[in-house]
């Protein structure tokens, strides 16, 4: 016969697991008396409204019931306007909350509160937004792969710092969220609490790590119900000057344009940009390139990087497509050459609608028009000059149409479309995506089929597809999958690829403690196989096993090791530049090691170092990262980032020799970029900004050799071209940036920038940094306006 204290034990361990694994429930409440946001919650509907409780911890210790001494409390009240949420978050040591000072959408070393809400309460899409115990704003975005900080809404929020802890309140209005037509609103929600001190994150609704799916692990949201949501049109005027100059001379420009955003419905919205405006958007970071592909750039730009998760899908839209560099050269006679040939093309205006029905289909329609652009010709024999177009009139399209279902899966359908005018280049891609996740989130099955076709001066057509299955849940987990792509798959005009014509197939595994131990707080260690086979030979271009190991220690420093061995001769078809050569690659040995430690230190260190082991007498590479970042106070901070690379005896393309030989070298390369960021924030709306790189890289060749059509290569003693290259790159931003109004700031802008390329290598560090500041450096200073307005303000 058991012991009663035992029944009663076991009875309320069942009662704990039931409530833990179920949804919890909060009832908001209609208020109709103004609730002013300013952190004290002393209205009187805060008092009879219910509260949100019992937060469990989500990481490290997943499932462990919040202390008392750190008890969190959430209300939520609504009326036609917005969602008003009140948050008391009570720690025993309210002296040691962290509170550090940054930009927007920058979480540093303080505590954080955040609502995650759903509005179609379909699982798979949160609008998450936080508040810092500074009283700095962050918002996202959110599926289970990526959460999109680019996206910026408009709400208020204040905190108070207490005797007992800080209190939060905020406003939400319905125009920064989506939701269903339904008089009655379901929407899914949970809400997280970290105590940045302790490393630790709680969540209402408790969101078990054994299962990979997060966002189907939120509570719900009840009592909303009968709203009359206002008119969604926002206007964003804004106004620039800019005054540059270099050792050309001066220039002044002034710019003003519009954006609007308009709300079509409670779920759709269309944004606007006319006449735009991107000068002040971050530098590139521009390097010695010899790699067979173009650079890669992030996208700067606030249209194309807020709000665009729809228009990612399947990978079809790299928007630096959009603007970019022009994409044909002008045919010239033997007296003629080139003057100037424009590096990019400019945006006329561009458009976009995106939003989901009740049902769960996602809509998202994005257009954009660039100018023609010309490039200048000279006639040396007569000396008159002619235009020539580089790039027509452009219209590039974005269709999205995708469908969810039973909180976790999704259907979809991408269109990418462009259409340049007159006889140049047109081409159109689509993909057909399945994503779909058994009933508890365990098992996950998800691929593609996509279709391309160029119309050229030859037409042609390719095909991409994959499949893969994923166990999400437990401790083990693993991954299996397949890809096809065809030859002349092509999706280059408004997506980018690398790589087409092979196939691949990989698997992974991977085990994770999901609660602390007594060495570590976070664990994992995975590993992966992959092989893939070039489609027309039949030779293996990647053939590699790794391993990664990476984890926290119960000090909150983070560790990570990996391995990868690449055993057999492998052949790369693209660096020889030329159709249906290849060329053979050593195998090799990749190891790396990294660290950071704990980020709530005042002085912190991130480092890595990397080695690579070629079975070539003396080939390989290493690599060295170190970025020390030193906390003054909670206002300014110093980071300093220094990331050095030398390759020796490195192999590659360099130039077509005769009857079009393809040239290869052996060379030396350094590569060494230095970061310095720096931050001082005078209050949470306004912040001064310090970012500087230097760059350098050279290439020195050591001997030329020629490639066979077996893939090897020979010496070449006859080829005596210098094709050395030293390159220097300079970049300086110090900005001043108030956000005076919700929605409207006012930016200062001082840039400086430089460029430098030689074919002689100066290896010496003193004489390349006088080389690029001798060089034609260029200096601009800017200011921006911009002005949120609320048409429901001006009625």
């Amino acid at each position: 016969m058991p012991k009663p204290q035992y029944v009663i034990a076991l009875v309320l361990l069942l009662f704990s697991v039931n409530n833990y694994s179920q949804k919890k429930i909060l009832q908001a409440k209609k208020t109709t008396e103004s609730i002013i946001i300013d952190g004290k919650t002393n209205e009187a509907i805060w008092a009879s409204t219910a509260a949100a409780s019992d937060f469990i911890m989500f990481e490290p210790d997943n499932g462990k019931p919040i202390s008392a001494d750190k008890k969190t409390e959430v209300k939520i009240v609504y009326d036609n306007d917005a969602i008003y949420i009140s948050a008391l978050l009570y720690d025993n040591e309210p002296s040691k909350i962290q509170k550090e000072l940054t930009n927007r959408d920058v979480f540093g070393v303080s505590d954080h509160f955040a609502v995650y809400i759903n509005g179609f309460n379909d699982g798979q899409q949160d609008f998450r937004f936080f508040v810092s115990a500074a009283g700095v704003q962050m918002d996202c975005l959110a599926t289970e792969d990526f959460e999109d900080f680019t996206w910026d809404a408009i709400w208020d929020s204040e905190v108070l710092l207490t005797d007992f802890g800080w209190s939060v309140e905020m406003k939400i209005p319905y125009a920064a969220l989506r939701f269903s037509k339904s008089e009655q609103q379901v929407w899914g929600l949970n809400f997280m609490r970290e105590i940045k001190r302790d490393v630790q994150k709680y969540t209402w609704n408790r969101i078990d790590t054994k299962i990979g799916a997060v966002i189907p692990q939120a509570g719900i949201l009840e009592g909303i119900s009968n709203i009359k949501t206002p008119t969604r049109l926002f206007l964003i005027p804004y106004a620039s000057a800019y005054a540059q100059k270099s050792d050309i001379g001066y220039d002044n420009t002034f710019k003003a344009g519009l954006d609007i955003k308009y709300g079509i419905n409670d779920s759709f919205t269309l944004d606007a940009i006319l006449v735009p405006d991107f000068g002040q958007t971050k530098f590139d970071n521009a390097i010695l390139n010899l790699l067979p592909f173009e650079q890669r750039f992030e996208e700067n730009r606030p249209f194309f990087t807020e709000g665009t998760d729809l228009f990612n899908k399947g990978g079809l839209f790299y928007s630096r497509r959009i603007g970019g560099s022009p994409t044909s050269e002008p045919e010239l006679n033997n007296t003629e050459q080139i003057v100037d040939y424009p590096s990019t093309v400019n945006l006329i205006n561009a458009v976009k609608v995106s939003g989901r029905t009740e049902k769960g289909l996602g809509v998202g329609f994005l257009n954009a028009i660039t100018e023609v652009t010309k490039a200048t010709i000279l006639d040396e024999a007569t000396g008159s000059k002619r235009k020539a177009v580089i790039e027509p009139l452009v219209n590039y399209n974005m269709l999205v149409l995708d469908q969810r279902f039973n909180q976790n899966s999704s259907v979809t359908f991408v269109n990418a479309n462009t259409t340049r005018n007159g006889g140049f280049r047109d081409a159109n891609a689509s993909a057909l995506l399945y994503d779909l996740s058994t009933k508890e989130n365990t098992y996950n099955l998800y691929g593609d089929f996509k279709f391309s076709h160029v119309n050229d001066t030859q037409n042609f057509s390719g095909y991409k597809t994959s499949i893969n299955f994923e166990k999400t849940s437990g401790r083990y987990r693993y991954l299996f999958s397949g890809k096809y792509l065809s030859e002349n798959y092509d999706i280059n005009d408004l997506g980018i690829i690398f790589y087409t014509n092979y196939h691949a197939a990989s698997v992974n595994g991977s085990y994770r403690i999901l609660n602390p131990t007594k060495v570590f707080n976070t664990l994992k260690v995975e590993q992966e196989l992959n092989l893939e086979l070039q489609n027309t030979t039949g030779k293996m271009q990647e053939a590699w096993y790794k391993t990664v190991i990476k984890g926290t220690t119960l000090n909150n420093n983070y560790f990570e090791l990996g391995v990868t061995a690449s055993p057999f001769t492998v052949y790369d078809f693209y660096e020889p530049r030329s159709e249906g050569s290849y060329v053979y690659r050593p195998r090799n040995l990749a190891t790396y090691f990294g660290f950071e430690l704990n980020r709530n230190n005042t002085f912190l260190v991130d480092m890595t170092v990397s080695y690579v082991k070629f079975d070539e007498r003396g080939r390989n590479t290493y690599e060295f990262y170190a970025a020390p970042k030193y906390r003054f106070n909670d206002k300014l901070s110093l980071a300093f980032a220094i990331d050095y690379s030398k390759l020796n005896q490195d192999r590659g393309w360099v130039d077509f020799g005769d009857n079009d030989e393809v040239i290869f070298t052996e060379r030396n390369r350094e590569i060494l970029q230095n970061d310095l960021t720096g931050k001082y924030s005078i209050n949470n709306k306004m912040t001064l900004n310090l970012t500087a790189r230097y760059y350098w890289s050279y290439s020195k060749n050591r001997e030329f050799f020629t490639l066979q059509p077996n893939g090897f290569l020979t010496s070449n003693n006859s080829y005596n071209l210098n094709k050395d290259r030293n390159f220097n790159s300079w970049n300086f931003d110090l900005s001043y940036s108030w956000w005076f109004a919700p929605g409207s700031e006012i930016s200062l802008l001082y840039r400086n920038y430089g460029l430098q390329r030689a074919s002689t290598v100066e290896k010496n560090l003193n004489t390349n940094l006088k080389n690029v500041f001798n060089s034609d450096l260029t200096s601009v200073l800017s200011i921006s306006i911009r002005y949120f307005i609320d048409a429901n303000v001006l009625k």
